[in-house]
């Protein structure tokens, strides 16, 4: 297993919409194992492969910190949504950003394991909500295109605003995005996820 950059607002790889897994190998294990190894290393709760410049339909999610077995989705298709709430992200790829969004707290969803299984389910709470931020990640989509306008300027001034800050901090010349390395992500809850508002 290794540990993987993460890639941060702005980076336009981040943009880049993933693409289904066809064949269930060696290949997915090892990236499966290092998303993990990613995901605890940073202390998150959901990772996605377009965060570590993989585009391919796959995510992790662990919501216990080790204590059980992680969550691992591949392929996943939102089915069906139920009850909408205001919930409070953050992002790995939005280092010191937190907002409240709107999303469904409730879903259904199909999706295959890493053995090439396939599933169905039900999810609320947390975890249905991480699913939902890891599943924009593979469609190109951060929580921050989900805030209203002005909120949503206000959020890219305040990234923009810290990436410069690290560059300083770091000393680096180089433009935000060029080139495959990037800043690790800092600042991150340990549970990007609480529950604020819901509405049924």
């Amino acid at each position: 297993m290794a540990q993987l950059d993460v890639l941060a607002f702005p980076d336009p790889r981040l943009r880049r919409r993933a693409e289904p897994v066809r064949v269930f190998d060696a290949e997915l294990a090892r990236l499966v194992d290092d998303l993990l190894e990613t995901l605890h290393a940073t202390r998150a709760i959901g990772l996605a492969a377009t965060q570590v410049d993989v585009h391919r339909q796959v995510l992790v999610i662990d919501l216990s910190g080790g204590a059980a077995p992680p969550e691992v989705f591949v392929n996943p298709r939102i089915v069906a949504r139920h009850r909408y709430g205001m919930v409070e992200e953050s992002c790995l790829s939005l280092p010191g950003l937190v907002d409240s969004v709107q999303r469904p707290i409730a879903l259904r969803v199909r999706y295959a394991d890493r053995a090439g299984r396939e599933h169905e389910r039900e999810l609320d709470g947390m975890l249905a909500v991480c699913l939902q931020h890891e599943i924009d990640h593979l469609q190109g989509t951060l929580f921050l295109d989900r805030l209203p306008f002005f909120r949503r300027l206000r959020a890219r001034r305040r990234l923009r605003a810290a990436l410069q800050g690290r560059e300083l901090a770091l000393g680096s010349r180089t433009p935000a995005g060029a080139g495959r390395g990037t800043h690790p992500a800092v600042g991150v809850p340990q549970q990007p996820f609480q529950s604020a508002e819901v509405s049924r």
